[in-house]
């Protein structure tokens, strides 16, 4: 029986929150509006409450964000909201970069005006990173289950969808099984969106196919094996996944997000192409990104608002119409502010999704970067 994504997702990263051991430190000066130090403050309320944060925050008149391509979850919507709410320009950089890649502009651009105020990280990266973050909490800190954020405010769950395999069924037919990817039709068309072991997108496509294959959170040599058979085949497309790559056919099978494909569907339909998506039959992989604050971030303000902003019924019932599944998604529903519609924007899965545990996340991380290179290219 299909039925709609479930509403609870198990594995939130504070399941294992002990293993973090990073702390915020070397915040640099950054007293605005007020009086108020905002790049140590942890909460709205600890600056004054809500009116000064926004006073503040368009006092320094600017946010820097980093891989937020528009048609990522509804970003595009997103980031004009908030614009026009507050009046804040967004500087929107490197829109297409990796989790890892978020973190390398951080360390590159520290104590510039140029470093990213906030990021949006996949689980493995951000558990490895937690020196890069400043701890907050947002007025909504006490309706986010505990499963889903770290105790100090360091990270928070944002959002999570269902990774899937999209595919050009005007080009290439109707695919029901990653069997067929070895097929000489689909010669350098198959890819994931990014490296496993640096991009979230492309870790979770990993794991989609590794347990879809007969592996698990624990063995990831199936996903391996499975990889290097499609390199052997000559199907295997290890350039980076982008809008472009996708509309011009140099990618023509993807391994993506629901949310993200969603995207593809649409921007695809006007050009007379039909994108098509499955989720193979035990690769019910679900993962949330999580957002964190640059605890170097050049407008500390800007990067708390933005926050509040986010865990707002706003924009989490945006995110929700891109495909995405909010973390504040029960919470919305108990307080009558969740879009009514919200069923269209939720893929239907056959099997219960699965999502690693931080220490699975870790060591699935560690034998991906020894392995990868070397099996694959």
């Amino acid at each position: 029986m299909r039925r709609k994504l479930p509403i609870a997702f198990a594995g939130g990263l504070a399941a294992v929150a002990m293993l973090l051991t990073g702390c915020a430190s070397g915040t640099p000066a950054a007293t605005t509006e007020g009086g108020s130090d905002w790049a140590t403050i942890t909460s709205a309320e600890e600056g004054g409450g809500m009116e000064a944060l926004i006073a503040a925050a368009q006092a320094e008149g600017e946010l820097n964000v980093i891989a937020l391509p528009d048609n990522w979850a509804n970003y595009g919507l997103i980031k004009q909201a908030f614009t026009e709410k507050y009046g804040i320009k967004i500087n929107d950089n490197l829109p297409d970069a990796s989790s890892k890649e978020e973190i390398d502009t951080a360390e590159k651009t520290k104590g510039t005006t140029a470093a990213p105020d906030v990021f949006d990280l996949g689980a493995n990266v951000a558990l490895s990173s937690t020196d890069y973050f400043a701890p907050y909490k947002v007025e909504q800190w006490d309706n986010i289950p505990d499963a889903n954020k770290e105790a100090t405010g360091l990270w928070v769950n944002d959002y999570t969808g269902v990774m899937s395999v999209g595919y050009n069924k005007t080009k290439f037919g109707e695919v029901t099984s990653l069997d067929q990817l070895t097929d000489p039709k689909f010669a350098g068309q198959v890819a994931l969106n990014g490296k496993p072991a640096e991009a979230g997108a492309a870790f979770n496509g990993f794991l989609m196919v590794n347990n879809a294959e007969g592996g698990d959170f624990a063995n990831g040599q199936p996903g391996l094996d499975y990889f290097k058979t499609l390199s052997e085949a000559g199907t295997l497309n290890l350039q980076d996944v982008t809008d472009g790559t996708i509309a011009s056919g140099t990618h023509g099978v993807v391994f993506d997000w629901t949310y993200n494909q969603m995207s593809y569907q649409a921007s695809l339909k006007d050009k007379g192409v039909e994108w098509e998506i499955f989720v193979p039959k035990g690769g019910e992989i679900a993962s949330y990104y999580n957002q964190a604050i640059n605890v170097d971030a050049p407008h500390p303000a800007a990067a708390r608002l933005w926050q509040e902003f986010l865990y707002s019924a706003e924009a989490q019932n945006l995110w929700l119409q891109g495909g995405a599944r909010p973390v504040l998604f029960d919470a919305l529903e108990a307080d009558g502010t969740l879009i009514e519609n919200w069923q269209e924007f939720l893929p239907e899965l056959d099997g219960e999704t699965k999502t690693p545990k931080a220490d699975e996340a870790e060591s699935m991380t560690a034998f991906i970067k020894e392995n990868w290179d070397s099996t694959v290219g």
